[in-house]
């Protein structure tokens, strides 16, 4: 079959959002099919949004067998057979709408209108596929309340899963993630200095800019917790994550109200760790469960020290707990042949 993969992307900014769609690449191409991978620019400035939305509109990818989409707005895109693995809306039209920090526009009467224009271009666009994946309940809820169209949840696995394995469970939580504001690694921080055990810390990531990852260097000086805590602000290698996650105690991800459940808490479970996250994080709440594959915590400094304190206290727990979290991958049905199964269907 000629399956065309259609997502967009910021430039110079990598993450999970290519990762989704090169590793489906990846796993077609072992089953034997010919795969296109089409990506096209996205920023999400007022201005150009509609301009970029036209570009999809003119693709012409009629020689392809089927059409699979992924980030926004490669829902736009036209074909007979066009399915989608929707992963986000462009959230600050949407659900972030009265956050005045993420909507980055005015809420006048000019983006008020752009903001309706883009909801009944995307409910136009959505309605035409012939069928609707998401990554999370998550976003299938936001589908439903935003948009009024069904989806099914179907999770993203982790490429090459094998090259996770367990060796030890050290003093040491580790947070591999983009180190920006609203992934929260200064709770973490602030969380360091109420613990009481020596437990240590270790932040890993690139960023879109500087600003948030010298921010916490700050706060690691001011709270005197730089003997306990390593910041490595760079592109963290698959070999080095691999590493990280086989030593670690334990992992910590808990952004704000995050789309899914983020590749790194996948990647842990599958080095059996135990996750830390917090009630308001989002889709991660569908794979972590409190007290048995992690914790769930109130995202409060406090409470996330005494977790981490429990943690180093009781290596026991922290080894059942990830073992835990390996069966859990099971039970929610987070594997490559589910996911070939279901957008070949």
């Amino acid at each position: 079959m000629k399956i065309a993969l259609v997502s967009t992307f910021v430039p110079f900014i990598y993450g999970g959002a290519r990762n989704i769609v090169e590793w489906l690449q990846a796993m077609l191409e072992k089953e034997g099919h010919q795969v296109e991978r089409i990506y096209l620019p996205q920023i999400d400035a007022p201005d150009l949004l509609f301009q970029q939305m036209t570009a999809f509109r003119w693709i012409d990818l009629s020689s392809a067998d089927r059409v699979i989409c992924f980030r926004p707005q490669a829902h736009l895109i036209q074909h007979p057979h066009k399915i989608l693995w929707f992963i986000h809306h462009i959230r600050a039209f949407y659900d972030l709408w009265d956050n005045d920090l993420y909507r980055g526009c005015p809420d006048d009467e000019k983006h008020r209108g752009l903001r309706a224009a883009l909801h009944d271009a995307d409910t136009t666009a959505l309605r035409e596929a012939q069928h609707i994946f998401t990554n999370s309940r998550v976003v299938s809820d936001r589908l439903k309340q935003f948009n009024g169209v069904d989806s099914e949840v179907l999770y993203p696995p982790v490429y090459n899963s094998e090259r996770f394995r367990t060796r030890q469970y050290n003093d040491e939580i580790v947070c591999i993630c983009r180190l920006e504001h609203h992934k929260r690694q200064h709770l973490l921080v602030d969380a360091m200095e109420f613990t009481k055990t020596p437990v240590r810390l270790r932040l890993c990531g690139s960023s879109s800019s500087s600003y948030y990852p010298d921010e916490l260097e700050r706060r690691i000086e001011k709270l005197g917790v730089g003997d306990r805590v390593t910041l490595e602000y760079r592109w963290i290698t698959e070999d080095e994550k691999a590493d990280y996650f086989a030593d670690c105690l334990a992992t910590a991800y808990l952004p704000e109200d995050e789309d899914s459940y983020g590749y790194p808490s996948i990647e842990a479970s599958h080095c059996a760790k135990a996750i830390i996250t917090s009630t308001d994080s989002g889709g991660v709440l569908e794979l972590v469960k409190d007290g048995v594959n992690g914790f769930v915590t109130e995202p409060l400094a406090e409470r996330l020290a005494e977790v981490m304190d429990k943690l180093y206290l009781d290596r026991t727990l922290a080894q059942q707990m990830g073992k835990n979290a390996l069966q859990r991958l099971d039970e929610i049905n987070i594997s490559w042949s589910h996911v070939l199964r279901r957008l070949l269907a």
